[in-house]
């Protein structure tokens, strides 16, 4: 970051740039007010340092002003004039300035104010990124085989400016991986920003990534300028218009962009992460998706895995939604049963960790307020009418011969079993109560040895 002088004088502008290197500054020079806005365009300083008075020049220091604290609200401006009066004084300060330095400037006065302004910027900063901690990338929870593989291929993408596409089962948390790419990267100080794509209008997509100029409301920003510096995220990006679609390939192509009404250019610096779970390849032979853009965005493609593939997850996964609600909005604190983390594991997940994660909610809120969870409280696990030991037949099973049915349910069961444990035969086998090499014959007599559930084959089932 670095602090931008504008001044139509050269002899001040070097002689402040000059103070302010071998103070340890890195500094930028601006003579007017087109080259001051090409500079902020380019890159947003960590200060400005600006002159009221500026000789052939568009806009003069109070419009710069009024302009960059519109923008780029964020920016410490300190006001330097060889006209100064009391009344320009109060007028930049009213404006948003930070200070207000007369010319001929005292030196020490004048690293005073910039010390000031510059650990005031960085406050902010830290300010800013604390609160876009809070949202927690610790939600990145699991310890199975194929949370591990999703891991490592955020780890490997996280140091590059790389697009990623993420694609995956609504609710396998494609957000959360989204911002643990930003959390790590070396954009983490910087914004993220969400383009939820099915949730804005058609009709006003462009306006909202863009921004808008009017005479009466000025520069309104789009969510591309507010990204500027850090990641914009497309969430469901096969749920954007076909035109919109057009004008962020010439974004992504060119980094800038012109606000709707207005005729500047805006130059940004993205990293763009964007989502679906839709087959976009799809999506493109029945033309509602362009080429080139699923070209441009999918760059370094990552699966995201559905919740049934990593059953081994679903008790961290609630142990941490426990927490996190108790934390977050004072709910019990309560374990869980094993026969609760039983049947959890063994539901089916359509809605996958959205669909967990609103299920300890609903048992938090409606359950007791001590004790552990137990089964029966979990949506979905509710006892049927029979009696304790009684299970009811579904047509098909009813109708096989004894022999034929059993095999039929020790198959499900062994499969429900293995998927649960994410295909580790040995922790199978210890829960269901038989030696290791039993349980493998079984499971070949029962003819198991194609795909598990959770898409690995019986050869490649752990021991």
């Amino acid at each position: 970051m670095s602090i931008l002088i504008v001044d139509d004088e050269e002899d001040i502008r070097e002689l402040i740039g000059d103070i302010l290197r071998d103070e340890g500054y890195a500094t930028r020079l601006a003579a007017n007010s087109d080259d001051c806005m090409a500079a902020i365009n380019a890159e947003a300083p960590s200060l400005m340092i600006l002159d009221i008075w500026l000789k052939d020049s568009r806009m003069d220091g109070i419009d710069i002003l009024k302009t960059v604290k519109r923008d780029n609200p964020d920016i410490p401006v300190v006001i330097i004039s060889g006209h100064g009066n009391i009344e320009i004084a109060v007028a930049a300060i009213k404006q948003g300035a930070y200070d207000f330095i007369e010319k001929p400037f005292n030196i020490d006065q004048l690293m005073v104010v910039v010390a000031r302004a510059m650990e005031t910027a960085r406050l902010r900063r830290e300010n800013h990124e604390l609160r876009r901690r809070d949202v927690s990338s610790s939600e990145m929870v699991g310890s199975s085989l194929a949370f591990k593989a999703l891991k490592g291929n955020l780890d490997k993408v996280t140091r590059s400016n790389a697009r990623v596409m993420l694609t995956g089962e609504p609710g396998t948390g494609k957000e959360m991986a989204a911002r643990y790419i930003h959390a790590q990267s070396n954009r983490a100080a910087a914004p993220f920003i969400t383009v939820s794509s099915a949730s804005i209008e058609p009709e006003r997509m462009e306006e909202v990534l863009f921004g808008r100029e009017t005479p009466e409301r000025g520069v309104e920003p789009g969510l591309l300028e507010q990204a500027h510096g850090g990641i914009v995220y497309f969430d469901e990006v096969a749920d954007m218009p076909l035109g919109t679609q057009g004008k962020i390939l010439r974004v992504l192509t060119e980094q800038q962009f012109t606000r709707a009404g207005g005729s500047d250019k805006v130059r940004v610096d993205l990293r763009v992460i964007s989502s679906t779970c839709r087959d976009l390849r799809t999506e493109i032979g029945q033309g509602r998706f362009r080429q080139e853009l699923y070209d441009r965005l999918n760059v370094v493609p990552i699966a995201v895995p559905s919740l049934a593939a990593r059953r081994e997850d679903v008790p961290d996964l609630t142990r941490h939604f426990i927490d996190w609600f108790h934390r977050t909005q004072g709910l019990p604190n309560r374990t869980l049963s094993e026969e609760a983390n039983t049947v959890l594991q063994t539901l089916p997940w359509p809605g996958n960790i959205r669909q967990l994660r609103n299920v300890i909610e609903r048992v938090l809120i409606l359950g007791d307020s001590t004790g552990p969870i137990e089964a029966a409280e979990i949506p979905g696990a509710e006892p049927k009418p029979e009696t304790e030991t009684s299970l009811s037949l579904s047509g098909t099973i009813a109708t096989l011969p004894l022999r034929e049915a059993r095999e039929l349910f020790e198959r499900e069961y062994l499969l429900t079993q293995i998927n649960r444990f994410g295909g580790n035969i040995s922790r199978t086998a210890s829960f269901v109560g038989m030696e290791r090499s039993a349980l493998h014959r079984k499971l070949k007599s029962l003819g198991v040895v194609g795909s598990t559930r959770a898409g690995r084959g019986f050869g490649e089932l752990e021991e």
